[in-house]
C-alpha cells in the first residue's frame, strides 16, 4: 500500500473522530441545559441593549416599545432554537463549531482572561490567551525533551551507574512534589526573599499584546514574567521525561538481537544507532509529541498559583460561569491539536518504521 492512501485513511479516520468529539460535547452540553442558560443571558443582554437604543429615539410609547422588543424576542428565541427539543441545537452547535464560528462570550470575567470587553469572540479570546500557555507549557515541555532525549538513552546503555541511580532519584521525588507546591516555593523565595523574580505574573499578557510596539523591551519584559514558571515546569517534568526515555531503551538494550549484534562483535555506536535508537525512536516520538500537544490545555491550579492568565485560568473560568460557547471552542481547540499531533505522528511513523503502512 502506498504511503500517499496510508495518509489519507488516516486523516479520514482522525477527522471522524474530531467531528464525534465535537457532537458528543455538543450532546452534553444541550442534553444538560447547559446551553439553555447560556442562551436565555445572551438574548437577555440583547434585549436589555435593544430596549436602552429604543428608549433614546424620540417620539416612541412605551406600547411600541414593548412591541418591538416582544417581537425581537421571539426572533431571538427562535434564532438559537430555544423553542426546539434539544436535540435540534446539537447540530447547529456542530456545524457552528466545525465551521470555526465559535461564537461569542457575553461573560465579563471569561473575557477579562484574554484581556478582551464582554462580550468578546471565542475566536479571539483564545488566540491571546494561547501564546501564553505555549511560553510557559510548551517552551518548558521542549525544554524537558531536548535533554532527555539524548541523556535518557545515555543513562539506559550504563544501568546502574551512579548517574542512573541519581536520574532514578531525582524522578521519583519530583513526581512526587505537585508543580503548584514547588511553584508556591519559587514566588516565595525568588520573588520575596531574594526579589529576583516577580511575585505577580500577569503582567505577562501586557507584553504579549502590545510586543510589537516596543519589540525588545516586551522580549525582556516576557523573560522576565515567564523564566520562573518554565523554570518550575522543568524542574518537575524532567524526571518523567528521563524515565520514560530510559525505560524504553532499557528494554530494547535486553532484546535477544542486540545481545546477537555484541556477539557479532559490531561496534557500540553501531548497535546504538541501528538495533536500539532506531527500534526506541517511535514510542519516545509518540510521547514527545503527545506531550506538546497535551501542554496546549494549561495546568490550572498552576496557573492559579502564578496569576498566569493561560488556556487553564480561561478553562477554569468557563467553567465556573457556565460559559458553553468557551467550553465547546475549547474542547474543538484542543481536540483539534491532538488530532494533528496524531497526524504528524502517523508521518513519522512511516518514516521512522514502514511497517506501519501494511496496517
Amino acid at each position: 500500500m502506498g504511503v500517499g492512501v496510508v495518509l489519507i485513511r488516516r486523516a479520514i479516520a482522525l477527522a471522524i473522530a474530531l467531528v464525534v468529539i465535537v457532537f458528543i460535547t455538543g450532546v452534553i452540553m444541550s442534553a444538560t441545559g447547559y446551553d439553555t442558560m447560556v442562551i436565555k443571558a445572551i438574548i437577555e443582554t440583547e434585549i436589555r441593549a435593544l430596549r436602552q437604543q429604543l428608549s433614546q429615539k424620540p417620539g416612541m410609547s412605551s406600547e411600541q416599545i414593548e412591541e418591538i422588543i416582544r417581537k425581537h424576542k421571539e426572533f431571538l428565541i427562535e434564532f438559537y432554537g430555544l423553542n426546539k427539543p434539544w436535540y435540534y441545537r446539537v447540530f447547529r452547535v456542530v456545524q457552528t463549531v466545525l465551521t470555526l464560528k465559535l461564537g461569542n462570550s457575553t461573560t465579563e470575567e471569561v473575557c477579562a482572561v484574554g484581556g478582551l470587553p464582554a462580550p468578546c469572540r471565542v475566536s479571539d479570546l483564545v488566540l491571546a490567551v494561547l501564546p501564553r500557555t505555549i511560553i510557559m507549557l510548551t517552551i518548558a515541555e521542549i525544554i524537558c525533551a531536548a535533554i532527555a532525549l539524548p541523556i535518557g538513552p545515555w543513562l539506559a546503555y550504563r544501568r546502574g551507574s551512579i548517574a542512573d541511580r541519581c536520574a532514578i532519584t531525582y524522578a521519583a521525588l519530583f513526581n512526587a512534589v505537585p508543580v503548584w507546591w514547588l511553584a508556591m516555593i519559587f514566588i516565595f523565595v525568588l520573588g520575596y526573599s531574594l526579589k529576583i523574580a516577580p511575585v505577580n505574573y500577569r503582567g505577562i499578557a501586557s507584553a504579549l499584546a502590545t510586543f510589537w510596539k516596543d519589540p525588545l523591551m516586551n522580549f525582556i519584559q516576557i523573560l522576565w514574567y515567564s523564566y520562573v514558571p518554565i523554570t518550575v515546569v522543568v524542574i518537575s517534568f524532567l524526571g518523567s521525561w528521563l524515565y520514560y526515555t530510559r525505560s524504553m531503551v532499557i528494554r530494547i538494550v535486553s532484546e535477544d538481537f542486540v545481545w546477537a549484534a555484541k556477539a557479532r562483535g559490531l561496534p557500540e555506536k553501531l548497535i546504538v544507532r541501528r538495533y536500539i535508537l532506531r527500534v526506541a525512536a517511535p514510542p519516545i516520538v509518540t510521547y514527545t509529541i503527545l506531550s506538546l500537544a497535551g501542554s496546549i490545555g494549561g495546568f490550572i491550579i498552576t496557573e492559579s498559583v502564578f496569576d498566569w492568565p493561560g488556556m487553564g485560568t480561561l478553562y477554569y473560568q468557563a467553567i465556573f460561569n457556565a460559559d458553553a460557547p468557551v467550553l465547546v471552542g475549547l474542547v474543538f481547540i484542543t481536540t483539534l491539536v491532538y488530532i494533528a499531533a496524531r497526524f504528524v505522528l502517523e508521518v513519522l511513523y512511516i518514516l521512522l518504521d514502514p511497517r506501519v503502512r501494511i496496517s
